[in-house]
C-alpha cells in the first residue's frame, strides 16, 4: 500500500522534530503554513504523537515515530 498525501505530510512534520531532545517543540502557524501542514499537525496530535493540535512536543509514541522515521529517511538515502 503505498503511502497517501496525508502520510508523506505527516512525515514530513515528524522529520522537523529534534530526536535528541524532548525539550525543543515546533509550531505550525495556521496562517502562514501550508494547508497539508497543519492538518498533519491535527492528525499527528489526534494519534497521540504530539501533544498540541499546532505542534508542542512528542509524546513518547511521537519520539519513537520520529526515530522510525530518520531511519526510514537514512535508509532510503543511502
Amino acid at each position: 500500500m503505498p503511502f497517501s498525501a496525508d502520510h508523506l505530510a505527516e512525515l514530513n512534520l515528524l522529520a522537523q522534530f529534534e530526536s535528541t531532545s524532548s525539550q525543543e517543540g515546533i509550531k505550525v502557524h495556521a496562517h502562514s503554513a501550508a494547508p497539508e501542514t497543519v492538518k498533519a499537525a491535527e492528525n499527528l496530535f489526534a494519534r497521540g504523537l504530539i501533544s498540541q493540535k499546532d505542534g508542542g512536543y512528542l509524546t513518547p509514541l511521537g519520539a519513537e515515530a520520529v526515530d522510525l522515521t530518520q531511519k526510514l529517511q537514512s535508509i532510503l538515502s543511502s
